[in-house]
């Protein structure tokens, strides 16, 4: 008798042999992905955690301290009141301002700067330019602020008239602008930078020219 022989048992075999090893190596492509990813994952993090440990460092190394402004001369060329309540001055003042650090140079821009009385500008902003600071070094700045009329309160014209008929005037330069510290090769970001430098100075009404500082102490300087 002749054995009968299914005719498909060995294709069937070989099928799935190949559905297995096709079913292998798909886990094995998954598996290669899954850790390649948590490779770069792990890289990246690594990366960023070594570059925030370095800017640390050098933060601590070169922390940067403030930058210290003092006006040390001011001078008057005008200053006229006319109603409907206007003011128009033209003023001077020096101001130094010093860089401590000795390690850090500071470079500003967008500085502009006015003076108030009592809360309320007397002079229109004006632009200054942009400056670079070396590291532990003293710059001195003589920006000419006014030229230009500007509307005041009825407070302003009172008090200013009764300051000049004592002889001292109670004025506040303000310069604003933004800064950044370079240490090396390396730049901070941008930070804003307010300066208030509240000063009494010897004005008599008509007088013109330097007038002297009756109390000038370092500015205020907020960033």
């Amino acid at each position: 008798m002749s054995e009968e022989v299914e005719p498909n048992s060995g294709s069937a075999e070989v099928q799935k042999q190949g559905g297995k090893m096709t079913k292998e190596k798909a886990n094995k492509g998954r598996y290669a992905a899954t850790h390649l990813r948590h490779a770069v994952w792990t890289f990246l993090a690594m990366f960023v955690m070594l570059v925030g440990v370095t800017a640390l460092i050098l933060w601590i190394v070169y922390r940067p301290h403030k930058p210290q402004f003092t006006v040390v001369n001011a001078v008057i060329y005008d200053l006229n009141i006319t109603s409907p309540p206007i003011i128009s001055t033209t003023m001077q003042f020096t101001i130094v301002t010093r860089n401590l650090n000795r390690r850090v140079s500071i470079s500003y821009d967008r500085l502009s700067a006015f003076v108030s009385y009592r809360n309320q500008e007397i002079t229109p902003p004006t632009v200054l330019t942009p400056l670079f600071q070396e590291r532990h070094s003293t710059v001195a700045l003589s920006p000419i602020l006014g030229g230009r009329a500007v509307p005041v309160s009825m407070e302003v014209v009172n008090g200013l008239v009764m300051d000049e008929g004592y002889g001292v005037v109670g004025l506040r330069l303000v310069v604003l602008g933004r800064l950044r510290w370079k240490a090396g090769p390396f730049w901070s970001g941008h930070h804003r930078v307010y300066v208030k430098c509240g000063m009494l100075v010897g004005l008599k009404k008509g007088f013109v020219g330097q007038v002297p500082l009756f109390r000038s102490s370092d500015c205020r300087v907020d960033i």
